[in-house]
């Protein structure tokens, strides 16, 4: 939770300082590439970070990811201009990389199938209290103090769970012999996926969707990831073993993945502009409406392991993409003259959705391999969430552009336009509910009976 907390109050406490920043560096035309950036490096470097989990052991890698992300801030808190501060996100975004599907990872490890819902609803939570701790301590420290704290609040948060982890947290690696590391897979996929998640992300806005460059970054990163598709059907390791794409289960979990991504990356967006600028209330208000969603969250994760052993995974996750789907139909409903908390008790049915899909459909992906292979199907479904994310910045950007166009923002346009990605949302929701109907029934052999202590790692 330590751990999870450094890349979840990361995500939102600089938002609020960006103001600050530019104030005191300049770069106002660069500023949003601290954000993009950073969300590339740690999106293109999970699948790496998965593999290695299994070669080393989930311990070395988070310990890696943590010191990187310590060094990340330090250099961060020191930066002298924009340049320099972007370059050192990227940094920051490595050491997210390795954090982030590695204590996800560990709970695989050390709790069972009946245990796991649990515990992933208190890693939850951290995100839900850091939705609000971020943007607050964001602010405090650009406004009283320096926005270089921002950064250099990391330092002790870094050493308290590094040591925590070096001290406390040991396992038995299951890996036999000397461990393989494929080389060219690892720089053919980051390469690759560096292209065209930046693609996708500076497609219409950096560049035109149908300009030269926007084409050359896409086409050149899906042909790097057609010949990686062939170097790993040789390979004695692959980086990304291509039966994570041939196994029912994981392709549905992964899809899954992607949806929730889209979802969560359209609300976090739109919800706030449509509270600020329709219906008149200010950032901390429209913060307040966001948060519901992820107070709802961590709430029903925590329960969904109840759900999952009375019904199943593939019903727990039917019931949950339901409540997405309804909480995204309710936002239809919104206009000038809804309420916010109208607004927050939808994000919070969503919330409560998203508990029972995201959380039990990564548990059964998990539970369906064993210690060697879990870090790799971690790794990926957390790749594709944000690629999902990615994606959905894009198509509902370009929806919202469309409509707004260049001209200064008024209510009855913005309205439109969220509706509009509102409509996208009930869309995704539906793809999601036939995804999750679609899980087999063999997922839920695993809730017969604890993980065996074979499979488990050990921590005292």
């Amino acid at each position: 939770m330590l751990s999870t907390a450094l890349i979840a109050i990361d995500s939102t406490i600089i938002a609020t300082a960006v103001p600050s920043i530019v104030k005191d560096i300049g770069g106002f035309t660069e500023f949003p590439w601290l954000f993009s950036i950073y969300l590339l490096a740690q999106a293109v470097s999970v699948p790496i970070y998965g593999k290695l989990n299994d070669l080393f052991g989930r311990k070395p890698v988070i310990l890696w990811g943590i010191g990187l992300f310590l060094l990340g801030s330090i250099l961060c808190g020191a930066a002298w201009s924009m340049l320099t501060l972007i370059i050192f996100r990227v940094v920051q975004g490595l050491g997210a990389g390795a954090i982030m599907p590695t204590t996800i990872t560990i709970v695989g490890d050390l709790y069972s199938v009946r245990e796991r819902a649990k515990v992933q609803g208190y890693v939850a939570s951290v995100w839900g209290v850091s939705s609000v701790v971020g943007p607050t301590l964001g602010g405090v420290f650009s406004e009283w103090i320096d926005w270089r704290w921002i950064f250099f609040v990391n330092i002790p948060l870094c050493l308290l769970a590094g040591g925590m982890i070096l001290r406390k947290f040991q396992e038995r690696t299951h890996q036999r012999g000397r461990p393989v590391i494929d080389y060219l897979g690892a720089a053919l996929l980051t390469a690759g996926l560096t292209l065209v998640i930046l693609g996708v992300l500076e497609g219409g806005q950096a560049w035109a969707w149908d300009s030269p460059i926007s084409l050359a970054v896409l086409l050149g990163g899906l042909a790097l990831l057609v010949i990686f598709g062939f170097v790993e059907r040789r390979a004695p390791e692959p980086v990304l073993p291509l039966w994570v794409f041939r196994r029912r289960l994981l392709v549905t979990s992964g899809q899954l993945a992607i949806g929730v991504g889209a979802i969560l990356l359209a609300l976090s967006a739109y919800v706030p502009v449509f509270v600020q600028d329709v219906l008149g209330w200010g950032p901390l208000v429209a913060g307040f409406a966001l948060a519901a969603l992820t107070l709802g969250w961590p709430i029903s994760a925590s329960q969904a392991g109840k759900v999952y052993l009375r019904v199943g995974f593939r019903w727990c996750a039917v019931i949950g993409t339901s409540l997405v789907l309804a909480g995204s139909a309710l936002l239809l409903l919104l206009d000038e003259n809804s309420s916010v908390f109208t607004v927050g008790l939808f994000c919070l049915i969503i919330g409560l959705g998203m508990g029972l899909t995201a959380a039990p459909t990564l548990i059964a992906a998990q539970s369906s391999v064993g210690w060697s292979e879990r870090g790799v199907v971690t790794a990926n479904n957390i790749f594709l969430r944000s690629l999902g994310s990615a994606l959905g910045a894009a198509v509902f950007g370009a929806i919202a552009n469309a409509i707004i166009g260049s001209d200064e923002v008024d209510p009855a346009r913005l309205t439109d336009a969220v509706h509009r990605i509102f409509i996208g949302m009930v869309l995704v929701a539906v793809a999601m509910l036939v995804l999750a109907a679609l899980i087999p029934r063999s997922a839920d052999a695993v809730t017969a009976s604890p993980a065996p202590e074979a499979d488990r790692a050990v921590s005292d």
